[in-house]
């Protein structure tokens, strides 16, 4: 019983960061698709834009760092899951930054 508890701990992040990352995946696909794409008329607003999301998964990374020094947690595994997490929110962020101004060249 004690092994199939590790087996769950171990492979847990990795099942929600994978379905973090395919939901981020298909979203932007069918933003592509239909062409809705985030469009800014700087140059510096859509680079902005466009770094949204690895920025959010660059900070995730850096939190779940801090979290694994106070808390027991594997470093292995939080990193991982912060990676997943910040790649959600800067999903969200990509969503919001896109629809202020509206502005489509």
């Amino acid at each position: 019983m004690g092994s199939d508890l590790e087996i769950v701990r171990i492979l847990l992040p990795v099942v929600i960061a994978s379905g973090i990352a395919v939901f981020v995946v298909m979203r932007m696909k069918h933003k592509y698709k239909k062409g809705t794409l985030g469009k800014k008329e700087s140059k510096g607003a859509q680079n902005l834009l466009d770094s949204l999301i690895p920025l959010g998964m660059m900070i995730g990374c850096t939190i779940s760092v801090l979290l694994s020094i106070f808390f027991p947690i594997s470093l292995l595994s939080i990193i991982g899951l912060g990676a997943g997490i910040g790649l959600l929110f800067g999903y969200f962020a990509y969503k919001i930054y896109s629809k202020e101004g509206e502005s489509y060249s």
